[in-house]
């Protein structure tokens, strides 16, 4: 959904179009990955920051046009709500230290927004869930005057055709409904692309599909929604109920909800993801286009976007063509070091367990690495999963530390076998491993430091002072097992 559209109003005959066409495009993207060139290219990475735009006390500032504005710079974009930016770094070959270069960028185009930032009385900080947010932060009037946001907003509510509920029980309860889609720009996250060899693509899927729930928990930094301290990773219940067109006690209550973990294990071909995308989920936005050329598949990709599961193949139509996987469930901060090296332990697990991942997936049933994924986002690092500890034919409960803990040097593994420097892949795992034996992640630090705070205040001002201190510490980019605590 990150492209301008011209068209808001859609007939019955835009749908049956588009409906055709993305039967062509699929049968004809499956010819497409058959080719022996496809998927030749030098293999990168690359990724998408999103952040949230603040004041001077810690509450949302709606100039992300302002910025852009004066930014004048394509690497940065809007986002749903009016106090959210996103960055979209540049795409990098994966060898040699490719975390270091991406790091490098972040803190290189982030000064320069800050700077720019303060003219406006803006701070810019990376947060999975801003803790200062109230329900008046999440209406249409804090979206983002661009059509795309718009059409979108409009075509989802009127599938739905009533508000929008979201209930999370965590360490408390919130339920709360909504008219519009808004709440889901309440979540902010570092989504990162890595394109793959047409051969391993099936096996990294599975891979990090299994050993997503181990990057969730570890990762953790959105536990605080609206005053409420709720999930680790709030952010995978948010997104999912903010944007759930189905309704209980109707038919439509069977179809799968457009943010979800997966339907199983892919098992020949990545194809089959794209083939599930067009038979589970009607088109939202019918916007037929005109291919520039033959393998462009315009309509595919565009119905792609509006599906957001956890890992989501992207398909590119340049040069030779390739397909990469893009990892959603990262949140975005504590900081520029915390993040990139959240995407070097998602990385290595995904490529240092794609090597058996076929004997793996035999034992482990799709159902318990979906169960494992919503408990680690629950409860974090304290967060007890299913996996085959003791005996590779039996899962059994175990606390999710010890599984990380010994899937470390696996993850080293898998970045060395993508030719990156072993100092490098030490680096940045050594930032996990240090967070692992301090048992301190982002959304461990927020929870402690507003329970502290709410000995002497309410929890609006609690709120407030943390968000404050938060963005003190993210700026001295230090990793988060380092903060203070109160």
């Amino acid at each position: 959904m990150g492209q301008n559209i011209d068209q808001t109003k859609f007939s019955e005959k835009d749908y049956a179009q588009f409906q055709t066409n993305l039967f062509q495009q699929l049968e004809q993207l499956k010819s497409i990955i058959a080719a022996p060139t496809f998927g030749q290219e030098p293999l990168k990475l690359g990724a998408e920051l999103e952040m949230y735009l603040i004041d001077d006390e810690g509450k949302v500032k709606l100039t992300n046009q302002l910025l852009l504005s004066a930014l004048d710079d394509p690497q940065y974009q809007p986002e749903l709500n009016q106090y959210n930016l996103e960055l979209n770094l540049t795409a990098i070959l994966q060898q040699g230290t490719p975390f270091t270069q991406l790091l490098d960028e972040i803190r290189q185009k982030t000064a320069i927004l800050e700077q720019v930032a303060l003219d406006q009385q803006t701070n810019i900080v990376p947060i999975g869930i801003l803790p200062t947010l109230v329900q008046e932060d999440l209406t249409a009037q804090c979206m983002t005057n661009i059509a795309r946001y718009s059409c979108l907003a409009d075509h989802i509510y009127q599938q739905r055709g009533q508000d929008f509920n979201i209930n999370i029980n965590g360490d408390e309860a919130l339920s709360v409904n909504f008219s519009d889609i808004s709440a889901e720009g309440a979540n902010t996250s570092f989504q990162v692309h890595l394109m793959t060899a047409p051969d391993q693509l099936v096996n990294i899927y599975n891979a990090a599909q299994l050993t997503l729930p181990f990057v969730t928990a570890i990762g953790a930094n959105s536990p605080i929604f609206l005053g409420k301290s709720l999930w680790d990773e709030t952010r995978i219940a948010l997104f999912k109920q903010a944007l759930d067109i189905r309704l209980r006690g109707q038919f439509q209550w069977q179809q799968p909800t457009r943010v979800n973990f997966g339907q199983g294990w892919v098992r020949n071909s990545i194809w089959e993801l794209f083939a599930e995308a067009v038979a589970l989920y009607p088109p939202l936005l019918p916007i037929v286009k005109q291919a520039e050329h033959e393998n462009e598949l315009p309509e595919l990709c565009f119905h792609l976007g509006t599906i957001w599961p956890w890992h989501r193949p992207v398909y590119n139509s340049a040069g030779n063509g390739h397909i990469r996987l893009e990892f959603r469930a990262i949140p975005a901060g504590p900081t520029s070091i915390d993040m990139v090296a959240n995407a070097a332990f998602a990385i290595g697990l995904a490529t240092g367990m794609a090597k058996n991942i076929d004997e793996l997936i035999t034992f482990m049933p799709f159902k318990f690495a979906e169960y494992n994924f919503y408990r680690s986002a629950q409860h974090g690092l304290d967060a007890k999963i299913l996996w085959p500890a003791k005996n590779k034919y039996q899962p059994q409960e175990i606390d999710i530390k010890q599984v990380i803990s010994k899937l470390l040097p696996v993850a080293h593994q898998g970045l060395i076998s993508l030719n990156i420097c072993s100092n490098e892949a030490s680096y940045y795992l050594n930032i996990i491993e240090q967070r692992l034996t301090k048992q301190l992640t982002g959304a461990v630090w927020q929870k402690q430091t507003l329970k502290a705070l709410e000995k002497n205040m309410n929890k609006e001002q609690a709120c407030q002072a943390l968000v404050l201190r938060y963005l003190k510490n993210c700026r001295t980019c230090q990793p988060v097992a380092t903060w203070d605590q109160l």
